[in-house]
């Protein structure tokens, strides 16, 4: 049996390539868009993607097993266990609980593991040549390392109301029954790692296994004892805030993602161009500098999106492909760049690239402005914006601070009076230079941020003497 597992850690998601080699099959589980990473390493090891399937409907990231499907006429499997509201609505093979999918000697078996959404599948795992039995789990975002997958998001996100209770219910059947049942050896291979806003606690490491999560995680004496109450109170506290773009994540998902196709070589722009389209509000430009080059000179009218390991999310708080419908340049050092930067956008369906530019020389910047805590301490009428999560901010908080994540700020716009001083901040700086941008983008004018963010508010706040 062939296995790998492709991780990214910007939208902390993971998926599977699993073969048999004797017969030269392969099945792809929970696929991203830029699906060449499945194509290519299944070309190095011989095999032939055969299948596509997913886990459930995802709330964080735009699916790519429909474009798999499509490039590679592999057999799509979809879950048809979920309740009406909760059906894909593009063709598919339906698949059910106990089904399996048979690629040469490997078995994938589908187990129905409602919680975190009615429809949700796990599978396990079945090495035909070494085993009848399974030896990995593929628990989606079912169960993580240390952690179970959060029953709230289609409350939070999806437009459901008090769903999180009849979801809490099922996760806890589904931990008692169709996990904690099977062996203490099999292998446990999640959807998610540490940083996944779909649940609260997510592990670091990749994998676990049974009997390590029935000895160590925060779920597993709730449900050995059938302490159901006491279990669903601390599921449901402390969650984090979800990104508003995860309910567009829902509905895209279950409607079906739209298939890109091969997308070629980014196209490289003229600046001059570029800044006069700018000028008119016909593109979204993405100044993808560090956060020092970015306050020391930054392009006026763009969004602030800096290119690391928190790329695909930030983008995702400041665009919403359903209401901005301008196309998308970025600033990238060299096509390559610039392709991984339209392929991490499209992850979450940003796919309105028109392509880059590698100098800023055309387009007008300035500094941003920022004020330090001190002088935020004088300014008694600073409207001052915490884009901490709700979680933070509930901990410990600017007196008079108003709350709003930073993955919310393009959504809650009406929230945010005009006509005020805007001082945002985070803890150190990062999420809100990201919301500022947005702030600014959409016509707020007076909007600075807080030096050094909350942190260095704490810090000012422990040298100033008490009086």
């Amino acid at each position: 049996m062939f296995f790998k597992h492709f991780y990214d850690p910007d939208l902390a998601q993971g998926s599977y390539l699993i073969g048999c080699q004797a017969s030269g099959e392969a099945i792809v589980v929970d696929a991203r868009r830029d699906i060449d990473v499945y194509l290519q390493e299944a070309a190095a090891q011989g095999l032939e993607i055969k299948h596509v399937t997913e886990t459930h409907i995802h709330a964080d990231y735009l699916s790519g097993s429909r474009e798999l499907a499509e490039r590679t006429g592999a057999k799509l499997w979809l879950s048809d266990m979920g309740n009406a509201d909760w059906k894909y609505a593009f063709p598919g093979t339906n698949l059910y609980d106990g089904d399996e999918i048979q690629m040469g000697k490997v078995t994938l078996r589908a187990v129905h593991t409602p919680g975190h959404t009615p429809e949700h599948l796990s599978f396990l795992v079945i090495d035909g040549a070494a085993s009848s039995e399974p030896v990995m789990y593929l628990t989606g975002d079912f169960v993580f390392v240390g952690d179970v997958g959060r029953p709230d998001l289609l409350d939070e996100a999806a437009g459901g109301i008090d769903t999180r209770f009849a979801g809490a219910k099922d996760l806890f059947a589904s931990l008692r029954d169709r996990f904690l049942a099977l062996p203490d050896h099999v292998q446990v291979w999640p959807a998610h790692g540490a940083g996944s806003a779909c649940g609260k606690s997510l592990g670091s490491v990749p994998t676990t296994t049974i009997g390590y999560e029935r000895a160590s995680s925060w779920w597993a004496h709730y449900v050995q004892d059938g302490d159901e109450e006491g279990f669903t109170k601390e599921l449901l506290e402390g969650q984090p805030d979800a990104p508003m773009y995860f309910g567009r994540m829902k509905r895209w998902n279950k409607e079906g993602p739209a298939v890109l196709g091969e997308r070629g070589e980014p196209k490289r722009l003229d600046g001059a161009d570029v800044a006069q389209r700018l000028a008119n509000d016909e593109i979204l430009f993405l100044d993808t500098r560090t956060k020092a080059e970015w306050h020391a000179d930054a392009v006026q009218g763009a969004l602030f999106i800096p290119f690391g390991n928190n790329f695909a999310t930030y983008a995702s708080y400041a665009i919403d492909p359903e209401r901005d419908d301008q196309d998308i340049v970025v600033l990238a050092s060299n096509p390559a760049q610039a392709a991984l930067m339209r392929d991490k956008l499209a992850w979450t369906g940003i796919d309105r690239f028109a392509g880059y530019v590698t100098e800023l020389d055309a387009l007008p910047r300035a500094a941003i402005p920022t004020v330090t805590p001190g002088e935020l301490e004088r300014d008694s009428n600073a409207w001052i914006l915490d884009t901490r999560t709700a979680n933070e901010h509930a901990v410990s908080h600017i007196d008079g601070a108003h709350q709003i994540h930073a993955g919310r700020v393009r959504w809650q716009l009406d929230d945010i009076p005009r006509d005020a001083a805007i001082v945002s901040h985070c803890e150190a700086g990062g999420r809100t230079a990201v919301a500022a941008s947005v702030l600014r983008h959409h016509g707020y004018g007076n909007v600075a941020e807080l030096d050094g963010g909350y942190a260095a508010w704490l810090a000012h706040r422990e040298a100033v003497p008490a009086d």
